[in-house]
């Protein structure tokens, strides 16, 4: 089980591949805000509405400074065929290895139906622009979630 993060710890480094098998890392992003978003699966009714919310907003949120990475433990041939099937301008990283999803405490015991299950869980980190967690924000659901942040943010 991972520890959660809170704001003001140095947000983990990461270097992970994109839908192309391309790497990318957060370093990549220094200088800029990075909303950094963790979900359970591609291609699945509840990432996909955040991973759309996310894309229907991405210019407002570039131009307030912000970066939006989502990570998922799906292959990254999984987010290509995401990405075009939901014509998605997020950057999807995989995480295979479940490294990153346990750094930023988004991967552990969480409900489900009623169960308890280890797994994704659906979080959401803004990282500042010198590195720092500005907001981590854990069990979050997939629909309203974009909105909601838009507003926190104040963008």
């Amino acid at each position: 089980m991972s520890e959660r993060l809170q704001p003001g710890d140095t947000a983990p480094a990461f270097t992970l591949p994109d839908a192309d098998g391309k790497e990318v890392s957060l370093a990549d992003h220094k200088g800029r805000k990075v909303i950094v978003y963790f979900y359970p699966a591609a291609l699945t009714p509840g990432c996909t509405k955040q991973a759309c919310d996310f894309t229907d907003n991405l210019e407002l949120l570039a131009g307030a400074g912000y970066d939006v990475i989502g990570i998922s433990p799906d292959k990254p041939e999984k987010l290509a065929k995401f990405r075009e099937k939901e014509s998605l301008k997020v950057t999807l990283l995989a995480d295979t290895d479940k490294r990153v999803l346990e750094a930023y405490g988004a991967f552990g015991e969480k409900k489900l139906y009623g169960k308890t299950v280890v797994g994704v869980i659906r979080s959401t980190v803004v990282v500042d622009e010198e590195g720092k967690v500005e907001r981590a924000l854990y069990n979050v659901k997939a629909t309203g979630h974009v909105a909601k942040i838009i507003k926190d943010l104040g963008v």
